[in-house]
């Protein structure tokens, strides 16, 4: 079960791959990204993340890419590592090119890098009795629902969280709205029904955000797709964070004040069980055809 790298079509051990010192991803964060996850041996929403992707590509107006042969150089490499729960770390950059601002689309060729290793799990008892994060004022660029790499405030608030002894961040703006984590989409329950920020600009359109949408749906819980304040926040009866790696992960206490009565909650529980037998039973490794950028 090797660690793989994938580069521009040639497949390699993870310490043999290499990148131009002059990509735009490396100079000025021009790239865009996904992650993958595996369970028992199945990529999960490989379809929405090839979705999200070509999404990402279009709005930074990058160069063609066939999103197709994406999807299959990702299921190859994942075949060849056998890894069974893996996470897949796709990355395109618009090109090659002398380090400046503006670019010249022509001459452009984009740049597709891939990893594949193990998923390091989060630990038991993070699930079992819920994680403490650190509220931070929103200090990201405009455009979040975009999946770039330009990932620095987040990494800063993430850091600086571990430092205080907390498990993670979340982004609060000037105004006190909750917008998401540091690499995760955000959910309250108050009262029986669940609240998430809706789709706009500040946060990422999570893809596990999506399915926790539709476990939702599917269960008769009551989702409410709108803002709410940090106060609101605090006065929740349970709070969570959905992501690739995250999955649902539960969040007992924010700033050291406690959600609901500071244990995880019924419905935390419930959803994260739900995902995860969609993981096992109904992972998807099948890449749809999509016509090129």
């Amino acid at each position: 079960m090797p660690e793989l790298a994938y580069v521009n079509g040639k497949i390699m051990p993870i310490s043999e791959a290499t990148i131009p010192i002059e990509d735009r991803g490396y100079q000025f964060a021009d790239a865009v990204y996904e992650v993958i996850a595996s369970d028992n041996g199945k990529l999960f929403c490989l379809d929405f993340h090839l979705e999200r992707l070509e999404r990402s590509m279009v709005a930074l107006h990058f160069p063609a890419v066939s999103i197709e042969s994406i999807g299959q150089a990702i299921v190859s490499l994942f075949e060849q590592a056998a890894i069974p729960r893996a996470a897949v770390y796709v990355q395109i950059s618009r090109g090659v090119a002398a380090r400046n601002h503006a670019y010249d689309a022509s001459t452009l060729q984009p740049q597709i890098v891939m990893t594949v290793r193990p998923i390091h799990e989060a630990p038991a008892a993070s699930r079992e009795n819920g994680i403490r994060v650190l509220a931070f004022t929103d200090n990201r660029w405009g455009r979040c629902d975009i999946k770039t790499v330009q990932l620095l405030p987040n990494a800063m608030a993430k850091q600086a969280a571990l430092d205080a002894g907390a498990n993670d961040a979340i982004f609060v703006s000037k105004e006190g709205i909750v917008r998401e984590g540091t690499s995760s989409n955000l959910f309250i329950v108050s009262g029986g029904t669940l609240f998430t920020h809706p789709l706009t600009p500040e946060i990422l359109p999570g893809i596990t955000r999506r399915v926790v949408l539709d476990i939702c749906r599917k269960l008769r819980l009551s989702v409410v797709e709108q803002f709410f304040t940090l106060e609101e926040a605090l006065a929740a009866d349970e709070m969570f964070l959905t992501g690739t790696i995250a999955e649902v992960m539960p969040v007992v206490a924010v700033d050291d004040e406690p959600i609901g009565n500071g244990a995880v909650g019924e419905i935390s529980r419930k959803l994260y069980a739900e995902l995860k037998r969609r993981m096992r039973e109904e992972g998807d490794i099948a890449c749809p055809a999509r016509s090129t950028l």
